[in-house]
């Protein structure tokens, strides 16, 4: 089982999740972060970290939400890997909470 970082990240990109995480599966790209489910622990370390409440269990993604959890697996592919606290996007705040920003994901 793996964490799948979902929808509330994009145009957030909080990065606590990343500062606790122990093995260091997280990679970022322009406006959202992933988790790499071959490296995940499933330590559940980073769901309550996460201040966007972005991260689900592989098993409780929402039903509105399951194309995150291939999304994860192909952008953590190719994009860097982030291992340190950085901080969020300038309107983060602006942006947590707001749906369907599926459509603002810069890959």
């Amino acid at each position: 089982m793996t964490f799948v970082v979902t929808d509330n990240c994009i145009k957030c990109k909080y990065t606590d999740c990343v500062k606790i995480c122990p093995v260091d599966c997280f990679y970022k790209g322009p406006n959202f972060l992933v988790i790499h489910p071959d490296e995940c622990i499933d330590c559940a370390l980073c769901e309550p970290r996460c201040p966007a409440q972005a991260i689900f269990s592989e098993d409780e993604v929402p039903p509105d939400m399951q194309e995150f959890i291939q999304l994860n697996v192909e952008l953590a592919e190719i994009w860097p890997n982030i291992t340190e606290k950085k901080d969020p996007l300038p309107d983060a705040e602006e942006w947590d909470g707001v749906k369907g920003k599926i459509k603002d994901l810069e890959r």
